[in-house]
């Protein structure tokens, strides 16, 4: 009897920033390993907003045809729902639903694909999905944690959960309080995540761990632009800029925004002088009154603003000069990678730590700072662009950073670099698992 072929299932919580680095790291596999079959399984809802139903296929989302092959499948579990997680809905009670359904019905997938004959040599999942090391366990498939934030972000959690959680408990409330914990430089509270939830407990449980450092895994190839179909007007808009001259603005797909905070972004902005694209969601566009959703065009002189674009697209256009970002771990990465310099907005999460490397690590951007209402007002907007793009001593050594930082990515990603060797030997282990 022949060997299985290496199957990697790759399971992500329905976050388009959880489904977006997973969905990277499934096209890697199929590109490096070319007999490997990958199934990528997110909830029921969010698979249908990746490929939502068009006139003529019936009941529920259709995958394209053209968007996988044969080594490709995407198999949606339930989480309980009908739409997924709601603006309205409790964390807590959505999580017992996922928990409880999303690991029945992975389950019916891990079995489904071995009696289909694709048995499964391999689970990878992301963040918020600790059962699925448990299902796997039961069917005999090694597993493994996609971490999807920096590894000191692993590392702090770690701590918090191995000795170190009370002196943090203890200090939560003085975000000028310096924590040292072990193989970390000193941090202020300030700096650490500002959450650490019950959904992560599960890091209690970990003693010895191995850590292979893969990225950053970036977009390629046609599943980049899943989400929505790309848009050329401000791609044409970019093109007409001068190199280094555009300001770009994205706080992420979760963000939320009010209207006095968009009225100083887009004042900051304008006041700036430089041509700028701000992408402002829909969804924040529908949360305010009808009165707020137009946007103050008079206040539009100098840039764009749309609903979406391919960030990743967009940072690598030569006429981008600066990134003002919520420092989601995606959004980072993408920036480092395309040497773009940074204004670091952090909100939740991981964003505050992520902002601490960018700034105090890397050297690669400045960190803004808003008001004791929590409002990032117009004057330290424009502060803040002009401490990356003017022409001061401490902007060019930002700039430089950021080109050195690139080039730092592009080593260790490519053939024979750390990253790629890692990724690798992750791969090596998966195929040895399927004999």
């Amino acid at each position: 009897m022949s060997s299985p072929r290496p199957h990697f299932l790759v399971l992500t919580f329905p976050f388009q920033g959880h489904i977006a680095p997973a969905l990277r790291l499934a096209q890697r596999l199929l590109a490096d390993v070319p007999d490997a079959l990958v199934t990528f399984s997110t909830t029921e809802a969010a698979h249908r907003h990746m490929f939502p139903a068009k006139p003529g296929d019936g009941d529920g989302a259709k995958v394209p045809a053209d968007e996988h092959d044969s080594r490709l499948e995407f198999l949606p579990f339930s989480d309980g729902t009908e739409a997924g997680i709601l603006p309205n809905m409790a964390l807590n009670a959505y999580l017992a639903s996922f928990h409880a359904e999303g690991a029945r019905t992975v389950a019916e997938i891990l079995d489904d694909l071995a009696t289909r004959g694709r048995p499964v040599t391999r689970v990878v999942y992301t963040l918020l999905l600790p059962w699925a090391a448990d299902v796997a366990r039961d069917r005999g498939v090694p597993s493994a944690l996609y971490w999807i934030q920096p590894v000191a972000v692993f590392a702090i959690y770690f701590h918090y959960f191995h000795g170190h959680g009370t002196v943090v408990a203890e200090h939560r409330h003085d975000p000028s309080f310096v924590v040292e914990l072990p193989g970390l430089a000193p941090l202020t509270i300030g700096d650490l995540p500002n959450f650490l939830t019950d959904a992560l407990g599960a890091l209690a449980a970990v003693g010895a761990h191995d850590v292979l450092p893969v990225g950053p895994v970036l977009q390629s190839g046609e599943m980049s632009g899943i989400f929505k179909q790309d848009d050329v007007e401000y791609m044409e808009w970019l093109d007409a800029k001068p190199e280094n001259s555009v300001v770009y603005v994205a706080f992420g797909s979760l963000a939320t925004m009010g209207r006095e905070q968009l009225d100083e972004l887009l004042l900051g902005l304008e006041e700036s002088g430089r041509p700028y694209l701000c992408v402002i969601r829909k969804d924040i566009k529908v949360a305010l009154t009808d009165a707020e959703a137009e946007m103050p065009h008079e206040c539009l002189k100098n840039g764009m603003v749309v609903e979406w674009c391919d960030q990743v697209r967009v940072l690598l256009h030569a006429a981008v000069g600066c990134f003002v970002t919520h420092c989601g771990w995606n959004s980072v990465m993408e920036s480092v990678a395309s040497g773009v310099p940074m204004v670091c907005v952090p909100g939740v999460s991981d964003q505050r730590m992520n902002a601490h490397l960018i700034v105090h690590d890397w050297r690669v951007g400045v960190r803004a700072q808003v008001d004791k209402g929590g409002v990032l007002r117009a004057a330290e907007v424009r502060r803040c662009i002009d401490e990356v793009m003017d022409d001061s001593e401490a902007a060019v050594e930002v700039r430089q950073m950021a080109g050195k930082w690139k080039q730092i990515v592009v080593e260790a990603t490519g053939k024979g670099g750390s990253s790629y060797r890692n990724l690798m030997a992750f791969m090596d282990d998966g195929a040895r698992s399927a004999v």
